[in-house]
């Protein structure tokens, strides 16, 4: 049976009080310097945490203290060294360890080393130097702020020194800054007339590197070889140039041992670029789109197309804008951006257009009729192709007539679509009324009660001989009378009368010009002269391209 000493806690209390009673029988059998040794050591060894371990994981500000105190330890080397405090105006610390024991020899021997560094560095001499405990002072006079941090940056150098004190007086004397300035810059100046033949041959160099690039980019031929677009051609060319240029100034810097001028360069020319390419967006995004409409094509020089909306007939496709003579005559410029996103109408790519008209005939007439009366007509004009044919639909059936649609395609490279289509309308309009169909006025039918039509009849009666415009038509048919017949000769007399008169008309001087339905030569050769005009911007349209 086991013992109350045997069970696992009651040995685990034990052990562990026996190692606290050894810690501490150590602790103060030895002095304090070598206690503080042998403790870390037998505490490492037994896996027990020091009490300046967990202080200096909690708190690195705490171990300051209690150091300047009198509790010398010294971590050990896995530690990381704790943060530096901040610096007190007129005080500066040195982050190395305090001693225990310091000795006037050590004070003695710090100062004579600051005061002979501080012999040697000019503007330096007249910086006196007392030491005391390992506190160096600092007093006398320096020239300006920057000797005086020099002095104590390197006073804090020294390994045993604990703090500086800054008690140094800057005199902001002129004569010795405007000396001390001299000085340097004539001292650069010096180096400069030194450096000046290996600065020749980096120039030297980099203009050749240079030269090579710039004649290698204005092999055209090379180019246009390498990429049928010459938009893509230029801008590999000129990209070449630039890279050139780069590996030129690569090459001067490394020479001179100035390599780091090209990174602060790149690196300032970086935040210069975003800057510039927030501030012109809009002329990126239109080089973008040059750059991919020039490598699509969407259309040729001479071509009659419509960009949202605007109608012209193209001159020319620029690195900024797409550009084309209006029907009127007039020059319109489009921003690529703008062409890209856009919707485009291209006439010219499929030179058969159709247009349509309608013409409506009276509701007593048969449509079908009217249809193969209005076809015959057209297909006797020349500009009308047979192939595709033309048709006519009947589209609407009125109060008083019946709409007629007809479609009719034409070759439009050699036919203007407006004067076909007007022509095709009137001589589809004379066909139908040579064969005896009417182009009927809406006509309004006024119903009245027998009461009513009497009133009328008797207003009529009594005011004959007065003209009245108003016409009771009775409810029940009647036949037609010889004085409906009589009307009806008079409309006939009145339009024979008038195609008479437009015979006549048409017969005159230039009428031939009314009748012709070829295209205005006088467009295309505005057109013609814009595209023949020497332009400073590269036209990136190009025939031999491919077109999507």
């Amino acid at each position: 049976m086991a013992t109350y000493f045997d069970r696992p806690i009651v040995r685990s209390f034990i052990k562990a009080w026996g190692q606290m009673v050894l810690l501490l029988s150590i602790f103060f059998a030895f002095p304090a310097h070598a206690a503080s040794e042998e403790f870390s050591g037998i505490a490492a060894a037994l896996g027990v945490e020091t009490a300046e371990e967990s202080v200096s994981n909690d708190n690195a500000s705490t171990v300051e203290n209690e150091t300047s105190k009198g509790d010398v330890t010294k971590p050990t080397s896995s530690l990381p060294t704790p943060a530096l405090p901040p610096v007190i105006s007129g005080e500066s610390t040195n982050n190395a360890q305090i001693e225990t024991t310091p000795t006037p020899q050590k004070d003695n021997d710090i100062r004579q080393r600051i005061s002979g560094i501080f012999s040697e560095i000019e503007g330096l001499q007249a910086v006196n130097v007392s030491v005391t405990q390992g506190v160096v002072t600092l007093t006398g006079e320096t020239a300006n702020e920057k000797k005086a941090q020099q002095a104590i940056n390197l006073t804090n150098r020294l390994t045993d020194v604990v703090t500086v004190e800054d008690r140094i007086n800057r005199t902001l004397d002129v004569q010795e800054n405007v000396s001390t300035v001299y000085q340097g810059l004539k001292a650069q100046v010096t180096n400069l007339v030194k450096a000046l033949p290996l600065l020749l041959v980096s120039i030297i160099i980099f203009a050749l590197v240079t030269w090579f690039g710039s004649w290698l980019s204005n092999r055209k031929k090379m180019w246009q070889r390498l990429t049928p677009n010459p938009f893509v051609a230029e801008l590999l060319s000129q990209t070449v140039k630039v890279i050139f240029i780069i590996f030129g100034l690569i090459l001067g810097l490394s020479l001179i041992g100035a390599e780091t001028i090209l990174g602060t360069l790149l690196g300032g020319a970086g935040v210069i670029g975003i800057a510039v390419g927030f501030a012109v967006k809009d002329t990126i995004e239109n080089y973008i789109a040059s750059l991919m409409l020039s490598i699509r094509q969407p259309f040729r020089a001479r071509d009659h197309i419509v960009i949202n909306g605007q109608a012209g007939i193209v001159v020319r496709l620029t690195s900024r804008a797409t550009i084309l003579m209006t029907l009127d005559g007039n020059q319109l410029r489009i921003p690529n951006a703008e062409v890209f996103k856009g919707t485009i109408l291209n006439y010219t790519k499929n030179p058969e257009r159709r247009f349509t008209f309608e013409l409506g005939v009276d509701a007593n007439d048969d449509p079908l009729a009217a249809i193969k009366v209005g076809l015959d007509a057209i297909h006797m004009l020349a500009f009308v192709l047979d192939e595709p044919k033309a048709i006519a639909v009947i589209t609407n059936v009125g109060d008083s007539n019946i709409v007629l649609e007809f479609q009719v395609w034409v070759d439009q490279s050699e036919t203007d679509f407006a004067k076909a289509r007007s022509i095709a309308i009137r001589e589809t309009k004379h066909a139908l009324e040579n064969e005896g169909f009417s182009l009927p006025e809406p006509i309004y039918r006024l119903r009245f009660n027998n009461k009513l039509e009497k009133a009328f009849e008797h207003m009529q009666s009594s005011a004959s001989n007065v003209h009245s415009d108003l016409t009771i038509t009775p409810t029940i048919p009647q036949p037609i009378d010889k004085n409906q017949h009589d009307e009806s000769h008079i409309d006939d007399k009145d339009k024979k009368q008038a195609k008479a008169r437009a015979k006549i008309i048409l017969q005159g001087r230039s009428a031939d010009d009314v009748l012709d339905a070829r295209p205005d030569d006088k467009l295309m050769e505005k057109v013609e002269q814009e595209i023949a005009e020497s332009s400073d911007e590269m036209d990136l349209l190009n025939n031999s391209s491919p077109q999507e």
